[in-house]
């Protein structure tokens, strides 16, 4: 006996009839938040170049925002899914794949673009800077490296009988020679016995276009927080690197130096010696090792 719902209907009954345009609906795009960890050029030989952690932008080709820089992205095509969206763009912008993706977040504000309701799903994407190989899409005049400073301005918290709400301001700011762009981020966090609720606000913006400041500083603040226990950091070092290479690449996620000896202790694990050693020319060798990933 089939069911029949409180019009009488089957279920095939109720779909011949269903018209999905009596309901608005949005369309929706992935954002690439593409992070990789770069030399800068020293002056002096005898000096190890020092990191930058960089995130890849567009300049917008058209409108809306035209002549912004955006993050790479797209909208997803009827035949496949967002993570596959993804991984299309990232192979068009970078010329790479197989590489690590993970999804961050689906931002769904109904005004985020002006021309309609369009969420994002966004998805962070951590790249050697050794195999990139980067171009601009159809709709994008250009796209470049842009070194990432996001840096805590001021918390507050107000404690409440149930809880708290945590108000931290971040400021953003993306630089590329001698261009920089600028934002100023809000996180709000309310804690109470039902559990916790957090959002973030574009207080401030300078040459972002859409609502990319939010997502940019959302994926930064994830990745620092996934590389103090996970192998995440490894995606960003070649395959052969030294100790101090790959403390280098934690101190440009965390934004702070480490002392040598206790991050040997606690993240030499992710490394494997071999018997090479680099060969830079005006300083020392070092020993090199290659990925040693953790198992779960």
């Amino acid at each position: 006996m089939e069911l029949r719902d409180k019009n009488g209907l089957t279920e095939k009954e109720f779909l011949e009839r269903y018209q999905p345009s009596d309901y608005e609906r949005p369309s929706v795009a992935t954002d690439m938040v593409i992070f990789t960890a770069r030399d800068c050029k020293e002056d002096n030989y005898r000096k190890l170049p020092e990191k930058k952690l960089q995130i890849l932008l567009i300049k917008r080709g058209g409108h809306p925002y035209m002549n912004k820089w955006a993050l790479p992205g797209g909208f997803v095509e009827p035949d496949e899914t967002t993570e596959q969206a993804a991984k299309r763009e990232l192979l068009e912008e970078t010329g790479v794949d197989n590489i690590y993706l993970e999804q961050l977040y689906t931002f769904s504000e109904p005004k985020r673009d002006p021309r309609m309701w369009v969420m994002s799903c966004s998805y962070m994407a951590l790249v050697d800077s050794e195999k990139i190989n980067v171009s601009a899409g159809d709709d994008a005049k250009s796209a470049e490296w842009f070194n990432v400073s996001l840096k805590k301005e001021k918390t507050e918290v107000n404690e409440k009988s149930d809880g708290f709400v945590s108000v931290t301001d971040y400021v953003l700011e993306l630089e590329k020679e001698d261009e920089v762009l600028s934002a100023k981020i809000r996180l709000t966090k309310t804690r109470t016995n039902s559990g916790l609720d957090s959002h973030y606000d574009i207080v401030e913006n300078d040459g972002l276009a859409f609502d990319h400041a939010k997502i940019i500083t959302f994926a930064v603040l994830r990745l620092r927080g996934k590389v103090t226990y996970t192998d995440i950091a490894l995606n960003l070092v070649p395959e052969y690197f030294t100790l101090t290479e790959l403390q280098q690449v934690y101190e440009i996620i965390l934004d702070r130096e480490l002392l040598k000896a206790p991050f040997r202790r606690k993240y030499g694990i992710l490394a494997r010696q071999t018997d090479d050693y680099s060969k830079d020319a005006g300083h020392r060798p070092s020993k090199l090792f290659r990925k040693k990933w953790l198992r779960e």
